[in-house]
């Protein structure tokens, strides 16, 4: 059975002298509609909060029961949003760090350590160190990629009461079979990423 994340990498930079530490992620840089959404989060050393781990591998009940702990137990929460337009004007990988950006700039205290899911560079000024699958080793990553998860995911259930065609609540913009046939028959909406394959 694969281990969860744990404090491993925050004890490490505490450890080289820093005070505060936020984990970031992003999700939906593989969507074909809606933004791309990064999550910074500061959480405390004994948070208490059981069950953390990659968003992708918790049921939506556990990722919602979850995301309520994180906003309960963080010392900081920050969220970042590119909207599709800028996406086509920039590119998914900059408007992921974009959206990074964001999220960090929204942290109140400002972290001075970063610890950030992949392989990205520099995204600010802060240290950072990249990690991938830091979402499955990290507490703080793991706690930024269940909250940007949630968040995105709650604002496609909003989308699709505007464009219920594209079953935007059961694909959150992916490009699943139901979702490219919809684009085949009713085009593209105002919040589908023009520049993306399957949507062009």
């Amino acid at each position: 059975m694969k281990k969860g994340p744990s404090q491993h990498f925050e004890l490490q930079v505490l450890a080289q002298g820093y005070k505060i530490i936020a984990g970031v992620d992003e999700v939906g840089r593989g969507c074909l509609a809606g933004p791309v959404i990064a999550a910074a989060v500061i959480l405390p050393l004994d948070h208490g909060i059981c069950g953390l781990d990659d968003s992708k591998r918790l049921t939506p009940k556990k990722r919602e029961l979850l995301y309520t702990e994180i906003y309960k137990g963080a010392i900081a929460i920050g969220i970042g949003s590119v909207e599709p337009q800028i996406i086509d004007e920039i590119n998914i990988l900059q408007a992921s760090m974009v959206a990074m950006k964001k999220a960090i700039d929204g942290l109140k205290p400002q972290p001075d350590f970063l610890l950030v899911d992949g392989n990205l560079k520099s995204i600010t000024q802060i240290p950072q160190k990249s990690i991938v699958g830091g979402d499955g080793l990290s507490e703080s990553i793991a706690a930024a990629s269940i909250v940007a998860k949630v968040f995105r995911d709650n604002l496609m259930k909003n989308f699709n009461d505007q464009f219920p065609q594209y079953r935007l609540d059961a694909n959150k913009g992916y490009p699943t079979p139901d979702h490219l046939e919809a684009l085949k028959i009713y085009g593209v909406s105002k919040i589908h990423r023009k520049t993306f394959h399957g949507v062009k």
